[in-house]
């Protein structure tokens, strides 16, 4: 997982890929959760009951996904990790090439003559 890191959100570990969140663990240690599309989410809890369910709220028909750590199956975690990882660090590529695009674009206008 290039360029991820560990740190810590409000007392307990996290994981960011550029600087975003794409998964934590709890403060007790008894549940992850993992930053997932809707659609991802849907699969993992649909094929792996008991070890996933959606997190509470708009957070949760966002894709975020808890994992009951005790029920956990290491290969299954491992592949939803990867996923909510290389869905924040692709994300977060691509809204700064946009950013770096409409920046340089707004330049390259303000150096035309009018």
């Amino acid at each position: 997982m290039t360029g991820a890191v560990e740190g810590a959100h409000m007392g307990h570990p996290d994981f960011r890929a550029n600087g975003s969140i794409f998964a934590t663990l709890s403060a007790d240690g008894r549940k992850g959760m993992v930053r997932l599309t809707p659609a991802q989410q849907r699969e993992f809890v649909a094929a792996n009951r008991g070890m996933f369910e959606p997190a509470s709220g708009a957070w949760g028909r966002q894709g975020c996904t808890m994992v009951a750590l005790a029920e956990a199956d290491e290969e299954v975690v491992g592949e939803a990790m990867t996923l909510a990882w290389r869905n924040r660090a692709t994300a977060l590529a691509s809204k700064r090439t946009s950013a770096s695009k409409k920046t340089a674009a707004g330049r390259d206008r303000k150096r035309r003559p009018r």
